[in-house]
């Protein structure tokens, strides 16, 4: 009965503190700590000190990178990229977007190119949501691709934590073709899905006010034509040498520094510890080369994204480890179980997490940590991790509702009965064939 009390008040706790953000996520889930210590009388479990400190390093380096312009550089470079090629702007409109998040690490990249896909769509008289509800899709599947997502480090330290050293290298072998095949599968899906625009009854009925075709046919803000100056390309090169160096030190660990450990063994440093210090490193550099005002980076937009991430991670990481810790013999021989019959257990437990807390790295926080402590096989794990991804099942996240702000042609939408949305069936494609995918991978890789 007090364990099922307990999950109660985590669940409560969940729920109530999604409603306010990711701060407030953070805050709410003091409530349930103070719950569980003082009154369930549950010892307080461990913030996930090394993951934290991982994440505000590398949210650190993102902030310096978009404050120098070196995301923008990004951003014209892929607008140019789809401008050569508008017929298949279905297929490669979410190609691309799943990539600038892997390359930046975050899913907010995505708003800068929802108005591009759009005018490139209208233009070939292309349904809009054909790309752009499976590219909002695409944006968030890549988090889980990214060696400089909050994502991505969070897990390398969990895995750290409990004693498996999978390099970076490893863990993206199987979420980069995990899911950027299942963006490619939903991509495929979009590419015929809803009536053309000219047999759209709905849509052609809006269009004969003069006005209101004037609106769907206007003109979008581009890039393309914008002269960028020296220091923004010098950012975005710095920023990818700082993650070539991140992937060759984890890949080559015998280039790492030396250090004995307890028993007197010489040990390499964690990788949590070179991430760190590399991402502080390039942060330093495009500071210094591009002549960044650092005042400003607290300002950017990935930066305070990231910030809230790494707080809701605090809150929501320490809570469930304090709440799981307490009947962990119980979990272990529950979800051993489980898992051992039904190794897609986890991924419907990662899924729903994920929706309930609208965010991969909270979910990581709570699913990840359990799972190792049970027990549970990495390579199962890892297989899943195309579950993380979740949110898209209510039309509440963010990107999504911004998709359907900048469609002025009005053809992605929430449908009548709120599940029949634009991003329902892309999302399910994307996350199913990325688990497919991705269970192959994890038994190739790891």
């Amino acid at each position: 009965m007090e364990m099922f009390l307990g999950f109660l008040v985590l669940l409560a706790c969940l729920i109530i503190g999604v409603r306010h953000g990711g701060i407030g996520l953070a805050v709410i889930s003091g409530i349930g700590l103070v719950i569980f210590t003082f009154v369930f009388g549950y010892k307080p479990g461990t913030p996930p000190i090394d993951v934290m400190l991982t994440i505000l390093a590398v949210v650190t380096c993102a902030g310096f990178l978009q404050t120098s312009g070196g995301l923008t550089v990004m951003l014209k470079y892929a607008e140019k990229f789809l401008r050569n090629n508008p017929k298949h702007v279905t297929i490669l409109a979410p190609l691309t977007t799943w990539f600038l998040t892997v390359l930046c690490g975050t899913g907010h990249v995505v708003y800068t190119m929802f108005p591009i896909i759009y005018d490139i769509a209208i233009k070939q008289n292309i349904r809009p949501e054909r790309p752009m509800a499976v590219a909002s899709v695409a944006s968030q599947m890549g988090i889980c691709a990214s060696p400089v997502s909050v994502a991505i480090v969070s897990i390398v330290g969990f895995m750290a934590a409990a004693g498996h050293n999978y390099s970076v290298i490893q863990l993206l072998a199987v979420a980069m073709p995990a899911t950027g095949l299942g963006v490619f599968f939903a991509a495929l899906w979009s590419y015929r899905r809803g009536k053309d625009l000219d047999k759209d009854e709905r849509f052609q009925e809006f269009i004969k006010d003069p006005e209101n075709k004037k609106y769907v046919y206007g003109e979008t803000e581009s890039l393309m034509d914008k002269e960028l100056p020296p220091s923004f390309y010098h950012a975005m090169y710095i920023f990818f040498a700082g993650i070539i160096v991140i992937a060759m030190l984890g890949n080559f660990p015998d280039l790492l520094p030396h250090f004995p450990n307890a028993k007197g063994d010489m040990k390499p440093i964690s990788m949590t510890a070179v991430i760190q210090m590399v991402m502080l490193l390039v942060a330093a550099i495009i500071l210094f080369v591009c002549k960044v005002k650092a005042k400003d980076v607290g300002n950017s937009q990935v930066f305070k994204s990231g910030i809230v991430a790494l707080v809701s991670v605090y809150g929501v990481a320490w809570m469930a480890n304090t709440c799981f810790g307490a009947h962990m013999a119980f979990l272990k021989e529950f979800l051993g179980n489980a898992v051992a019959q039904y190794p897609w257990a986890f991924a419907i437990i990662a899924f729903l997490t994920s929706k309930l807390v609208n965010s991969q790295a909270a979910a990581i926080a709570i699913v990840f940590p359990m799972a190792l402590s049970v027990g549970m096989d990495p390579v199962i794990i890892m297989s899943f991790i195309s579950a993380c991804y979740g949110y898209f099942f209510l039309p509440t996240y963010p990107s999504d509702l911004a998709c359907i702000g900048f469609d002025r042609s009005g053809t992605t939408r929430i449908g009548k009965y709120i599940l029949n949305h634009s991003f329902m069936i892309p999302g399910l494609i994307g996350v199913i064939s990325g688990c497919c995918v991705g269970f192959v991978m994890a038994h190739i890789v790891l």
